[in-house]
């Protein structure tokens, strides 16, 4: 004969296993804090407006070289020879919205929306790009979606990779070939 209480105490002991957490279940990407998608939203939007100023007309000007670190975030060596082709591109296209056109006088970019999700020892941030280009009297606005890709290791953190999400979509301070 089984007495009723052994069973009990035997089920609650299975249910309580069962529901504590076990060394073996895969949890979930940990979040990334709000001070890091900060920090990588700067980092990728000023990768995006030294595009962006490349259009503008500058004169005789020095541009620099392309910075290899961005607010403690480097850049992969391969993007920094993608950016420096990108930037002598977009210096040397026609920088009028319209042929013959007004040249741009000016160029704001800013990401938004700026959300960031870690899988392993990467780290995307997906964002929405405006981009407001200036000439004569008027302006030329847009605004893509961009996925940016981080490689961590350790606190270090590496922009390795970026793209336009938005099928179709052809920004302005993208090079028209840019092979990425």
């Amino acid at each position: 004969m089984v007495r009723p209480w052994p069973c009990a105490g035997l089920a609650v002991v299975l249910a309580a296993c069962l529901l504590a957490p076990s060394s073996t279940v895969r949890r979930e990407n940990p979040p990334v804090e709000d001070y890091v998608t900060e920090q990588l939203t700067v980092a990728a939007r000023t990768y995006l407006q030294r595009r962006s100023q490349a259009l503008v007309q500058k004169g005789d000007r020095d541009r620099g070289d392309t910075p290899t670190e961005i607010q403690g975030v480097r850049i992969s060596p391969r993007l920094v020879r993608s950016q420096e082709k990108a930037v002598r591109e977009l210096e040397s296209r026609s920088r009028a919205p319209v042929e013959g056109g007004p040249a741009y006088t000016g160029a704001r970019t800013s990401l938004d929306g700026g959300h960031a999700v870690r899988n392993g020892d990467r780290i995307t941030l997906e964002a929405v790009e405006h981009t407001e280009m200036r000439y004569g009297s008027g302006k030329v606005t847009q605004s893509v979606r961009r996925r940016f890709v981080f490689r961590t290791r350790g606190e270090q953190i590496t922009l390795v990779g970026e793209h336009v999400l938005d099928p179709g979509a052809h920004p302005v301070n993208d090079p028209v070939d840019d092979g990425r």
